[in-house]
């Protein structure tokens, strides 16, 4: 494999994994620390270095700056000076200046240091510009003095030494620097790893395992007794996996048995069928008995029918094929439909005319027959149904509001679950059951809105892809 490629598969393992983006991030951190030390060490470090020439200069010229320093012999004068650690020293006093010539003459100073006045980023920007500058210029230092009587002391040098010995002191801090960010890259990694990285990966694993076969109860995260975050993911993880496995072990049983009950019902709708032929038979029979008994098996049948075609209806929740058409010619074919026998009922329908929707027309006539309907058996054909639309954000929302008894509180509760009846003790309790799925099915909701003496009122909404 060629370095490149194999440096491009280290670089993916690096940056798109976890650990690798934990590595690195450790490793910038730590490392912009180490720059942030790094300035004002070199810049201490060039203040120390300037510091031991101007106590070398101030050292050498100390006997001459004594009443019979002067007298002194000329080859003492230039013994003492060659330890100056500079080329030239002056020495500024209240009366006088001194100047003393100690190596060769510079022709011209390229750049001044004043330590009297320097601040701390004067300070890091000498340090700098020493270590990344060409290090041949000629240096004219001023600092403090403690020598007695005097204002300052100012020397020149050449920067070719202090230079040579800002660069080592460079490198040992880099490599220091390095090693230390190194070392506490690792630790703090190995530490997040342990208490982090491999806890998560350990989840991760178990969502991949339980996702292909959810059912398997041994694939359920075992959770830890941590009492971090981590911990408590871990036991919600575990507890919905449960659920969730449970939830489809009995889905799968539910949907074994409805399959088995959609057979059954379906049969017994033909078997019905041939039963309400003979019923009719028996209505035209003379005998009174018969003719007395055949209106309630007639009842009987028709019951049952209702409940094998409602039930198969229940099962047929197919994905909904969205068209766009206007809503109030959809709600008024679905309030003729329920108002079909209550003729005493009055029907408001308050939709303007423009409003369009993009659903599943037959869906959509669905909920809205479920919902009139039960609106006509609880107000029993004598009130009145009032059906209005909004165009809300992203959004219609159809009200449907009858002015019947309203719901009692019992039926309340689970009203909108599959054979539950919120009209009326007859129903089958599956037109709520039946119009939420199909809203539901569209990304919409249906709710109660309000129920009371003074009626009830249903809302569904749908999303508008417009």
């Amino acid at each position: 494999m060629p370095v490149c490629k194999r440096l491009g598969v280290v670089w993916n393992l690096a940056a798109k994994s976890l650990s690798g983006r934990l590595l690195l991030l450790t490793l910038l951190f730590v490392l912009a620390g180490q720059v942030l030390i790094f300035v004002p060490a070199i810049s201490l470090y060039h203040r120390e270095l300037l510091g031991d020439h101007i106590l070398s200069a101030e050292l050498a010229i100390l006997p001459f700056t004594e009443p019979d320093g002067r007298n002194l012999p000329q080859s003492l004068r230039e013994e003492v000076l060659r330890h100056a650690d500079a080329d030239a020293v002056l020495l500024k006093q209240k009366t006088r200046s001194d100047f003393f010539q100690v190596g060769a003459m510079h022709a011209q100073v390229d750049r001044t240091i004043d330590l009297t006045k320097a601040t701390l980023f004067d300070e890091m920007e000498d340090g700098l510009d020493c270590l990344f500058g060409p290090g041949t210029r000629t240096l004219y230092v001023i600092a403090p003095t403690q020598i007695r009587n005097a204002q300052w002391i100012g020397i020149v040098l050449s920067e070719v030494s202090i230079r040579a010995a800002l660069v080592v002191y460079a490198r040992r801090i880099v490599v220091a620097g390095l090693f230390l960010s190194g070392l506490a890259a690792a630790l703090v990694f190995v530490s997040l790893y342990f208490f982090l990285v491999r806890p998560m990966r350990r989840i991760t694993r178990s969502m991949v395992s339980f996702r292909e076969e959810p059912e398997d109860a041994g694939r359920i995260f075992p959770a830890t007794g941590r009492a971090d975050e981590i911990g408590v993911a871990e036991r919600e993880l575990a507890a919905m996996q449960r659920e969730l496995s449970s939830s489809l072990k009995q889905k799968e049983r539910l949907a074994a048995l409805g399959s088995a009950v959609a057979r059954i019902q379906h049969d017994l709708r033909n078997i019905l069928a041939t039963a309400q032929l003979a019923s009719d038979r028996l209505a035209a029979s003379d005998d009174p008995a018969v003719r007395r008994l055949t209106p309630s098996l007639v009842a009987a049948l028709d019951r049952a029918v209702a409940l094998a075609t409602s039930t198969l209806d229940f099962g047929k929740t197919a994905a909904p094929k969205p068209v766009r058409f206007a809503l109030k010619p959809l709600l008024g074919e679905a309030g003729e439909a329920a108002l079909g026998s209550a003729p005493g009922m009055v029907f408001d329908n308050r939709v303007a005319a423009e409003l369009t929707l993009e659903a599943d027309r037959d869906q959509i006539f669905r909920v809205a027959l479920n919902l009139m309907r039960n609106a006509v058996e609880a107000t029993q054909g004598r009130g009145k149904l009032t059906v209005t639309a909004t165009q809300e954000e992203r959004a219609v929302a159809v009200e449907i509001a009858d002015d019947g008894p309203g719901i009692s509180e019992a039926v309340r509760v689970r009203m909108f679950e599959p054979f539950v009846s919120a009209s009326r003790a007859g129903g089958f309790g599956l037109g709520l059951a039946i119009a939420r799925e199909l809203v539901r099915g569209h990304g919409g909701e249906l709710t109660l809105v309000s129920t009371g003496p003074q009626g009830t009122v249903f809302r569904f909404t749908l999303p508008d892809r417009s």
